[in-house]
């Protein structure tokens, strides 16, 4: 997020400020064209008790000498002098409160004054935020008019004491073989999609993004970015917009470019929006996050800032409990559900991260992304054995499609393990049992590749679409030995293979037709 100019008294004023108190007056030099738009609600007078000065600056913290007031925690702060800029309480140390400069504007120094709002940080909810781009502040981001109508602190859960049965449990189809095969997508719960830099962990979840909400009416989406590349999010604003998708979508970014206490506020603010839909308005949210580790990043950042001791792996205690509680509010309720796909980016490839374990505990489903697959050129470069779903059971997939899953979990195993012999000995050494789980395992490992369709203008082939039906008959006739080519691959090429036997036959016809021809049977002689 850009820094404000002390001539732009609005930019970083949250939402909920706007509405709070007069606008302060104008300032001389006019406002950017680009932030035009949010200049029209300005900045709220501070109007609370003094609270004290300004002691110490260290990166974005701020320790403020307590002279009177003792601010609420998560309360933001007016600094005297300067209404564009907010201070937000985050903990006490002795008689100093120790605070966040939110928009790390450089206005800031030692011995200002700092009074109270009686504010905390609030994003807009409701109807009025549909097809709209916010950040973390309730700022548009898409140079739009500032929403004002309904704000909600975005420190606040709602809604979640009273949880959803898992009685009635409904599947949501995908249309992306591998992830309607192995990790069923349940209205109401969770999957991740874990993988390093590049395996293309984003594309995927941009790929359910389309084909979840193509046709559909009644579900909402809302994305939630966290310091990712600027570049996906306007991409996927652009997708979004051209596929008429846009309307029934929220999206809240908090980009690498913005600062730390920004970016780790993003995930609260968007499930706030989510929360808001869920119990006043019974909504189906489906609820993607690009990505749920750089959340843990950001909050690791300001712990180093804030001077707190890293545990385990130089991440935070803080970190994991503040983790729990913002999945904790992706929560499904009697009113109505949020089902939450959350990308979680890999450092170094390392599974056993702490932070990725932590994520991975939270979620029903976890998708692995492998670097050695996606450089075969398989996309998704899903690892088959290391990806597991709690919620692929008989009761929720059917008996036929869960046993399938156990014979493709064994075949797959089998073919890791045999790898290592192949690599020494060779497959012809294998046995005939073996052979054929091997070469079955590697249809299977194609067989899951598809094409996106958002990624059609890049690889100039068109997206596929396999409904669930279709994949289950795909993997059993390669578990059964039977002809493996799909029925659409039938279609393109106009007519099917002639099976060997009919070929042989053909061929011999052929070749017995001149021979017969060449040697006619000799005549009879006559005699004189």
């Amino acid at each position: 997020m850009e820094k404000t100019q002390q001539a732009q008294p609005t930019a970083a004023a949250p939402a909920a400020l706007t509405q709070a108190t007069p606008a302060a007056p104008a300032a001389p030099v006019p406002p950017k064209p680009a932030a035009a738009a949010q200049s029209k609600a300005a900045a709220p007078k501070p109007t609370g008790a003094y609270v004290g000065t300004i002691a110490t600056i260290r990166g974005l913290t701020v320790e403020i000498l307590l002279v009177g007031e003792r601010p609420e925690v998560k309360e933001l702060l007016a600094v005297d002098g300067h209404p564009e800029v907010f201070l937000e309480v985050n903990f006490y140390r002795g008689n100093r409160a120790i605070c966040l400069n939110l928009t790390n504007n450089a206005v800031v120094a030692c011995g200002q004054k700092v009074t109270r709002t009686h504010q905390k940080v609030s994003v807009p909810v409701g109807p009025a935020t549909m097809g709209r781009v916010f950040n973390a502040l309730g700022e548009p981001l898409d140079k739009g008019e500032p929403v004002t109508d309904i704000v909600r602190p975005i420190a606040v859960p709602t809604g979640t004491k009273s949880y959803r049965s898992s009685k009635n449990l409904e599947l949501l189809e995908t249309g992306l073989k591998v992830i309607d095969f192995l990790t069923p997508f349940v209205k109401g719960r969770k999957i991740g999609i874990i993988g390093g830099a590049g395996v293309g962990k984003t594309v995927l979840t941009m790929e359910m993004i389309h084909n979840v909400t193509q046709g559909s009416n009644k579900s909402l989406s809302i994305y939630c970015g966290v310091g990712e590349r600027i570049r996906e999010g306007n991409e996927l604003y652009e997708t979004l917009r051209d596929t008429d998708v846009l309307k029934n979508t929220v999206m809240f970014f908090g980009q690498m470019d913005a600062t730390p206490a920004i970016r780790s506020m993003v995930g609260p603010a968007a499930a706030t929006s989510a929360e808001y839909f869920r119990d006043e308005e019974g909504r189906d949210i489906l609820f993607f996050v690009d990505n749920i580790y750089r959340h843990i990043q950001a909050m690791t950042e300001l712990s180093t800032n804030l001077g707190l001791i890293p545990s385990e792996g130089g991440y935070s205690p803080m970190v994991f409990s503040d983790l729990r509680r913002l999945q904790d509010r992706l929560a499904s309720t009697e009113k109505g559900t949020i089902t939450s796909v959350q990308a979680i980016y890999v450092p170094a490839d390392d599974l056993s991260d702490p932070a990725v374990q932590a994520i991975s505990q939270q979620l029903d489903s976890v998708l692995v992304l492998d670097r050695s697959i996606a450089e075969q050129g398989i996309r998704p470069a899903v690892n088959l054995l290391k990806t597991t779903s709690s919620l692929l059971t008989p009761k929720i997939v059917g008996e036929r499609h869960y046993r399938l899953a156990e014979k493709v979990q064994a075949i797959m195993q089998k073919y890791d393990s045999l790898k290592n012999i192949i690599a020494i000995v060779g497959e012809n050494e294998l046995s005939a049992a073996d052979r054929a789980d091997y070469q079955n395992a590697k249809k299977l490992i194609t067989f899951f590749s598809q094409d996106f369709a958002v990624a059609e203008k890049f690889s100039g082939k068109p997206g596929e679409y396999f409904t669930l039906e279709q994949t289950l008959d795909g993997i059993e006739a390669i578990l059964n030995g039977k002809d493996t080519e799909s029925e659409d691959e039938k279609a393109k090429s106009g007519s099917e293979k002639p099976t060997s036997a009919n070929t042989e036959s053909t061929s011999e016809q052929a070749a017995e037709k001149p021979a017969a021809e060449a040697t006619p049977e000799p005549k009879p002689e006559q005699k004189s």
